[in-house]
């Protein structure tokens, strides 16, 4: 991959970067300074307003699903329960990129960047927040042939980046990481739902296997670490994204996240449902933060931060820079990317 690694006798440079990263975790801390709405509807409305701010929402909200949250907020509030907000999240770091299997800066950014999303609710409301990731465990190994010691060493990093930041969100934010196969009585109950949800949908498809547009296969060939085996099968694409579709009516079926009244549905991008609010990853960046790498890029004076995509990365100038934050460990935090 592009990029160099500057001296550490670039103080200068060094320092600001630390001081940057550092500066917005402490911004983290500070209140928005919102006046508390008088009575239910006026509290109702305002946390309505903060979900779907245009400062973080990146697409439109449809007119169901606009009506879906303002009743999952009602029915929080008149319980007097934190906001319930449940974001899809693949548990894994693409296996292409140099920072594998550990969570990096894009995992950091994006966590500060939800932070600041609900940090107006948490001033408002003090049941606060409940941000809840709902993510994909057992079928990695299945679906992209990453190894599961690769997948729990990914969610046990992320769980640290969690840890970390609780010191600088509000003390009614509750950040907390649910598995799907933490869904099933036994990873063979799951296993025996993929299987049957598999067999179910290649009779309901004709021909057995979805055709695929390119966007799909190139979506497929991306993360999945395929096998001498598999390449020598010309319709193993298909076979992966049926899986995949498989896995998708088993995610379903124990309750935890669809069709649930009080969740309100997060993800980067939009999804073919509509269901979700699609709030990006920064305030520059909208791609899945798992699949692409944190970097800083210089702006003002100062920087934005923005993740990458692996085909972004490889075309990007950069240079490394050093860097050490108190309490922030892993082996993909003492330097961070630069871009030129």
């Amino acid at each position: 991959m592009n990029g160099k690694v500057v001296s550490t006798s670039h103080l200068q440079i060094r320092m600001t970067v630390q001081d940057y990263i550092q500066a917005k975790l402490e911004e983290l801390k500070q209140p928005v300074n919102l006046e508390k709405p008088k009575g239910t509807e006026q509290l109702v409305e305002a946390i309505y307003k903060a979900l779907l701010s245009k400062k973080f929402r990146k697409y439109s909200a449809n007119e169901d699903l606009q009506k879906h949250i303002m009743n999952a907020i009602r029915i929080n509030v008149e319980k007097n329960e934190p906001i319930n907000i449940t974001f899809l999240h693949g548990a894994y770091k693409l296996w292409r990129l140099e920072e594998t299997p550990e969570a990096d800066w894009a995992e950091l950014f994006s966590l500060m960047y939800y932070s600041n999303w609900v940090k107006p609710i948490c001033e408002i409301y003090e049941p606060g927040v409940w941000f809840d990731f709902f993510v994909d465990d057992l079928i990695i190994p299945k679906l992209d042939n990453i190894d599961l010691a690769d997948v729990t060493a990914y969610m046990d990093s992320y769980q640290s980046l969690i840890d970390f930041l609780k010191q600088y969100q509000p003390s009614n934010l509750k950040m907390t990481i649910t598995t799907v196969g933490g869904q099933f009585e036994s990873p063979q109950a799951f296993d025996e739902s993929v299987q049957s949800n598999l067999e179910k949908l290649t009779a309901e498809t004709p021909g057995g296997l979805p055709e695929l547009t390119e966007s799909q296969a190139a979506m497929v060939e991306l993360n999945t670490k395929a096998t001498d085996e598999q390449l020598k099968d010309p319709k193993w694409r298909e076979k992966v994204y049926h899986l995949h579709n498989a896995y998708m009516a088993t995610k379903a079926e124990p309750g935890y996240h669809k069709n649930r009244p009080e969740k309100i549905m997060a993800f980067t991008q939009p999804l073919p449902s509509g269901t979700t609010i699609s709030v990006g990853s920064t305030k520059s960046s909208v791609m899945k933060f798992w699949v692409g790498v944190g970097v800083l890029q210089p702006k003002d004076g100062s920087f934005s931060q923005v993740i990458l995509s692996l085909g972004q990365l490889e075309k990007a100038d950069f240079s490394y820079d050093y860097i050490r934050i108190e309490g922030l460990n892993g082996k993909n935090f003492n330097r961070i990317r630069v871009m030129k």
